[in-house]
């Protein structure tokens, strides 16, 4: 079996992976194929199914694992899979055929505690608490990504994405003492915690009919407010409006709220951007 990250063009492959999207196209000339993007824990793969159309299709949906035998060719600089054959694989868990990160989860887990627990202001400290300690949510921190075809875009990215735009707030806050630091940290710990509502595991990261309809923001500021009892008002209000803000500059009204829509960019970019001018991230 051959993972992603093994493939070479002009071979067959064989493997088990994930399909993380499933489309159904057409030729200019109106000839029926599938177009795919398989994900395995090494990473992603466009893949193409032009032959026998109507019979595999009926094999396997978007999310399955799925064992594929096929061509690796090369189209436009980059690998693609012909598909000879396509069939589910059962036994096999899908959530375990995502793209994962490099850094440790555990430890960006006892990092987000460690955070956590820094705030001193008791509303604050108790909200984050709240959520932090619900076993579903921490569990999909560590199971969904923070973005979809962006930032963070695989299992376990949320988790990542998370620590460090509370770290960024962090530090930032050292850096200018004006700035109300738990605030900032509780809102940077929060602002996506509606992705865990949002999204479904992998390896398709399906948005829930609720996620597709509302998103993260407006998922995220529900959660947060059924959790905010005994949090005073004023800070309650502070706090909902640096989340709801995250997304877009023009609508933060105070320095924290801000800070937290540029530290949410930056921690974006430091992940994505090119370092070596190229054009793509780093392998």
């Amino acid at each position: 079996m051959t993972t992603i990250s093994e493939l070479v063009p002009d071979r067959v492959a064989e493997g088990v992976y994930g399909v993380a999207r499933k489309r159904r196209l057409h030729t200019k000339g109106g000839q029926a194929y599938l177009a795919l993007e398989l994900v395995d824990a090494t990473g992603r793969l466009e893949a193409r199914v032009w032959q026998d159309v109507d019979l595999l299709d009926g094999r396997f949906a978007e999310g399955d694992a799925v064992r594929v035998l096929g061509r690796v060719e090369k189209f436009r600089d980059r690998l693609q899979l012909e598909v000879k054959s396509i069939e589910a694989a059962p036994g096999v868990e899908p959530a375990a055929l995502t793209p994962v990160g490099r850094r440790d989860l555990d430890d960006a887990d006892g990092f987000l505690d460690f955070l956590a627990e820094e705030l001193t202001h008791p509303g604050l400290k108790g909200v984050v608490a709240r959520l932090l300690g619900d076993a579903r949510l921490r569990a999909a921190l560590r199971e969904l990504p923070a973005s979809l075809d962006g930032h963070h875009d695989y299992a376990g990215g949320l988790l990542e994405h998370t620590v460090g735009v509370a770290t960024i707030c962090r530090e930032t806050a050292q850096l200018h003492p004006r700035l109300r630091s738990d605030l900032l940290v509780a809102a940077a710990l929060l602002h996506d915690v509606g992705r865990t509502v949002e999204l479904t595991r992998g390896p398709a990261f399906a948005p829930t009919p609720e996620g597709r309809l509302l998103g993260h923001v407006h998922l995220g500021l529900r959660l947060v407010e059924e959790r905010a009892g005994g949090l005073a008002e004023a800070a309650r209000v502070e706090l909902l409006h640096a989340i709801a803000s995250h997304h877009e500059a023009r609508a933060a009204r105070t320095a924290e709220a801000a800070v937290l829509y540029h530290a949410n960019q930056l921690d974006a970019v430091a992940a994505t951007r090119s370092v070596d001018g190229t054009g793509s991230a780093p392998a």
